[in-house]
This record gives structure tokens, sequence and C-alpha cells, in this order.
């Protein structure tokens, strides 16, 4: 039985948020790792598709076709999170860009949402176990 149709999609996005937690970590663990490039994880565009499909929201624009020759556009990472390397304004003289400033503060925003998120689902489960024990005393 499902508590709510957002439910899954706040099951995926503490996956992602998890996922996103183990990276940060990885970065962190390797700051002495000569030639590490730190790395990091896209995952909203994913999430928000999966949203709009949930609650049946309008579709985004396709992308215009002037003649029918043209190839369509096909978004291959539409569906999946995307990995990347984190860009950073300084590279120190190993060529590691681990930023210990910028992977902490990371980390603490990430730490932050998969709060929120877990807060979220307590609260639907609160109100769904309520309803239950109201529902057994009639």
């Amino acid at each position: 039985m499902q508590i709510s149709k957002s439910f899954d999609l706040l099951s995926k996005a503490l996956d992602y948020r998890a996922t996103r937690a183990k990276l940060i970590s990885a970065n962190i663990a390797n700051i002495d790792t000569p030639y590490y490039k730190a790395k990091d994880i896209y995952f909203e565009k994913v999430l928000s598709k999966e949203a709009k499909k949930i609650f049946n929201n309008e579709e985004d624009l396709k992308l215009a076709r002037t003649n029918k020759r043209h190839m369509e556009f096909i978004d291959e990472d539409e569906n999946r999170a995307n990995y990347f390397l984190r860009a950073t304004h300084t590279q120190r003289n190993d060529a590691n860009t681990v930023d210990l400033d910028i992977e902490t503060t990371e980390l603490s925003k990430n730490q932050s949402m998969f709060n929120a998120i877990t807060a979220t689902l307590q609260k639907q489960a609160t109100i769904f176990k309520s309803i239950l024990d109201a529902s057994s005393k009639v």
C-alpha cells in the first residue's frame, strides 16, 4: 500500500542524497591523492521529471523541427542521474581538485536536504498511522 503519491519520489530522493553523500565523502577521503578529481552527481532533472509524471503536470516543451528530415532531439541523460567532475577555482601542484571547504559545505547542504526529506516521510507515516488508528476505533 502506498502512503501518498510523493512517497516513491521521496524515496528516490533519499537514495540520490545518500549516493551524493558517498561521493562527497570519497572526495574528502582522497584529498591527498595525487591527480584525484572531485566528483559530484546531478539528479534534480530526473526527480523533476518523475514529479511531473506523478502529479500529472504539463510536460516540457519539445524542440521544434522545421523540416521533417531534421533529426529528432533525444536527451539520453533525462532518465538518469549524471556524474560529473566538479570544477574548482584552484588546482594544487599534484593536480588534485578537492577543496575541503567546498566538500564540507556541499556535504552539509546535502545532509540538510536528507534530513528534510526524512522529516517529510516521517510526517506522512504519522498521518497514515493516525488514519489507521482512527479507522480501527470506528
